[in-house]
C-alpha cells in the first residue's frame, strides 16, 4: 500500500506533479482535506487554518486557533492517512512528519524564483511583478517558520528528502516517472517492521491529539512513548486525578495495547520546584 509524502513551494508546479503520480499508481490525492478535518476538530473555520498556516492570519485571529493544537492535530490526522496507505500527501508537514519511516519517500518540487514569479504572474493573469512576488515571499517565510518552529529544521536542508525535483530542467512527465520509479524502488518496500514502526507513530499521534481535545487534560503536557502497540507515559502532573485522567484517555485510543504509567505527581512528592531545593554547597 503505497504512500507518498511530498512538499512543494508556491508556483513550482507540484500539484501537477502530484497528480500525476496519484493517477499512475492509483493513489487517493489529500491536501487540504487535512486542514478541513483540522479545523473540523477545533471547530473553526477551514479558512482560518489555512490564513494561519499561510502566514496571513492577524493577531486576533490567531487567538482563536493555537498552532500547538494544530500540529497536533495534523500530525494525528497524517499518520492516520499513512496507516491506512494508497495515499499522496501533499504538503501539511508530511514530509517530515513521515519522514523517518523506512517505506515512505519523501519529495520536494522546487523551481527558481524568477520562474515561480513568472507562473505567478500568469495564473494570475496580472502584469504586477511586485504583487506575485510578495506572494511568494510571505508562503515561503510562513513555511520556514513553520519548520523551525515545529520540526526543528532548516527550510530548504535537502537531506530531508529522498528525492528533489526542479521543474525548470524536468519536465512534470519525467518528474512523475522518477517519483513512480524511486517508490517502486527495492529501497522503499514496506516490510513488517516499518510497517508496525508506521502504526506506533499513529498510535502516539492518536494518544497526544485525544489529550489535547479532551477539555479534562487539554492543558497536561506529557510524553507519551510508543514501541510495538504498547504506550509508556512519562512526565509530571499535579495529582493521582490528573494521572488517572491522562490513563483513561490513552486507554481508549489504545484499544488492546498495553499502558504503562511512569507519572510523577507533585502532589505525592516527587517533584519539587527549584525554589524548594535547598542549596547544600
Amino acid at each position: 500500500m503505497p504512500v507518498i509524502a511530498m512538499t512543494q513551494e508556491m508556483a513550482t508546479l507540484g500539484k501537477d506533479v502530484a497528480l500525476g503520480v496519484a493517477e499512475k499508481l492509483g493513489l487517493q490525492l489529500v491536501r487540504h482535506e487535512v486542514g478541513d478535518m483540522v479545523a473540523g476538530r477545533m471547530q473553526v473555520k477551514k479558512s482560518l487554518i489555512r490564513r494561519i498556516r499561510e502566514g496571513k492570519a492577524s493577531r486576533i485571529e490567531k487567538w482563536a486557533a493555537d498552532e500547538k493544537t494544530i500540529s497536533i492535530f495534523t500530525a494525528d490526522e497524517v499518520l492516520d492517512l499513512a496507516v491506512k496507505g494508497n495515499v499522496l500527501i501533499r504538503g501539511w508537514g508530511a514530509t517530515l512528519i513521515l519522514r523517518t519511516v523506512p517505506h515512505i519517500p519523501c519529495i520536494r518540487v522546487c523551481a527558481p524564483m524568477e520562474l515561480r514569479v513568472k507562473r505567478l504572474m500568469e495564473r494570475l493573469e496580472t502584469d504586477d511583478e511586485g504583487l506575485a512576488r510578495h506572494e511568494i515571499e510571505v508562503d515561503d517565510q510562513a513555511r520556514s517558520t513553520r519548520m523551525g518552529e515545529h520540526f526543528n529544521v532548516t527550510w530548504g536542508d535537502p537531506t530531508l528528502y529522498d528525492l528533489t525535483l526542479n521543474t525548470e530542467r524536468i519536465s512534470i512527465a519525467s518528474c512523475v516517472d522518477e517519483v513512480v520509479k524511486l517508490v517502486q524502488s527495492h529501497d522503499f518496500r514496506e516490510t513488517q517492521e516499518s510497517r508496525q514502526y508506521l502504526a506506533d507513530l499513529a498510535l502516539q499521534a492518536r494518544a497526544r491529539g485525544a489529550l489535547r481535545a479532551d477539555a479534562r487534560t487539554n492543558g497536561i503536557d506529557i510524553t507519551v512513548d510508543v514501541k510495538q502497540g504498547s504506550a509508556t507515559l512519562r512526565g509530571i502532573v499535579v495529582d493521582d486525578k490528573e494521572k488517572s485522567l491522562v490513563r483513561e484517555v490513552v486507554e481508549k485510543v489504545s484499544g488492546s495495547g498495553k499502558v504503562t504509567d511512569e507519572l510523577r505527581t507533585m502532589a505525592g512528592g516527587l517533584f519539587r520546584f527549584p525554589s524548594q531545593l535547598k542549596d547544600k554547597g
